[in-house]
């Protein structure tokens, strides 16, 4: 265990997106300089919640980044890095190809965990990652980074164990320099006993019914739940609150979905343009959702016949109230689904703090 408990780590971001991870991480009380991205409008969102940071946009792939990168950090020391690079490219090259050009993102991070020499790292990815061709890709990444001086664990989480109200799992890698030993991930918080739930996560959220909303509104009521009182805290308006204008007959086909289920309740002929796991599926208010994507079109409020607004699936995420998406409608729902739950890395970063 090293380091002084008055000292804030640095860290920077990379593939950081609006900032979900970052979020969770100055929660824990690090110091987020960096965030990097190659999306303007998540930087703006990312830049509009961490005023204490700086953004590079920037594409990580391209010649040279690793020296662009230490020029913005200037002579700071970075104490941790952490990233979320897409990993499509190992599902076409396999494990004996892993230098080639398309796994060019993740052989990026590996090249600045080396040369900037960190702490600590933390990447996460999507759960299947770890089975690709019978886990040789998972083992590849980890002596990769153990080749530049790292101990490395793995572990896959599920956001719903650590008070998030969502079903999502996320595979994680998380590195510490080998004189600072080997990091155990967090015990859960939460079991299946006592999830927090969608009803729980968003039940005082105005219904939407008969108005859409605006961008910047009010609470019509207060608190129901401790995860909505801690959601709030002292935030006085609501942001990104906006129901969608749904046409009459998707409505009326969305009301014939129960609470819980998804297409396979609809009548036959009805719902044939969406048939696979995720489509049409209601969320259940006394269970946590099932993993937010990037569309959101996919699943329905447990009890109004309408997709989601973006704070409804901000606050299944475990953004808090006061952390504000901008960008067009399309824009800010891909940021909300791409971030890893804040709360989840809130947990992570507390329990790293101990080894750093």
């Amino acid at each position: 265990m090293a380091g002084s408990r008055n000292k804030k780590f640095t860290v920077i971001d990379l593939f950081c997106g609006c900032g979900g991870l970052s979020y969770g991480f100055v929660q824990s009380g690090y110091d987020v300089t960096l965030g990097v991205d190659h999306d303007d409008a998540a930087l703006k969102t990312f830049e509009a919640n961490h005023p204490d940071s700086v953004t590079l946009n920037t594409d990580l792939s391209k010649p040279g980044i690793v020296r662009d990168i230490k020029k913005r950090t200037g002579k700071g020391k970075v104490d941790v890095i952490i990233a979320g690079p897409p990993c499509q490219g190992f599902s076409l090259t396999g494990p004996r190809n892993f230098d080639d050009d398309r796994n060019k993102l993740y052989l990026t991070v590996i090249k600045m965990v080396g040369s900037l020499k960190p702490k600590a790292f933390l990447v996460e990815n999507v759960p299947g990652l770890v089975g690709l061709y019978k886990g040789m890709i998972k083992d590849e990444i980890i002596k990769r980074f153990e080749q530049k001086g790292y101990n490395v664990s793995v572990e896959t989480l599920c956001a719903a164990d650590y008070g998030v109200p969502q079903l999502r799992k996320r595979v994680f890698f998380v590195g510490l320099k080998k004189n600072l030993g080997r990091f155990v991930f967090p015990r859960p918080t939460h079991t299946e006993n006592n999830y927090v739930t969608c009803g729980e996560a968003i039940s005082d959220l105005p219904s939407r019914k008969g108005d859409l909303g605006r961008e910047e509104d009010k609470y019509i009521m207060p608190p129901k739940s401790p995860y909505q009182k801690r959601i709030r805290r002292n935030c006085r308006k609501l942001y990104n609150h906006v129901a969608t204008d749904h046409k009459n007959f998707v409505k009326e086909v969305i009301s014939l979905v129960p609470e819980g289920k998804n297409y396979k309740a609809l009548p036959p002929g009805v719902g044939t343009s969406r048939r696979f796991n995720e489509a049409w599926t209601r969320y259940h208010s006394r269970k946590p959702s099932r993993t937010i994507d990037t569309g959101h079109r996919n699943h329905f409020h447990y009890k109004y016949n309408r997709v989601p607004t973006i704070r409804e699936n901000a606050r299944l995420q475990s953004f808090h109230d006061s952390f504000i998406f901008f960008g067009t409608r399309t824009q800010q729902n891909k940021h909300v689904g791409n971030a890893v739950p804040p709360l989840l890395g809130y947990h992570i970063a507390k329990k790293l703090l101990k080894y750093i």
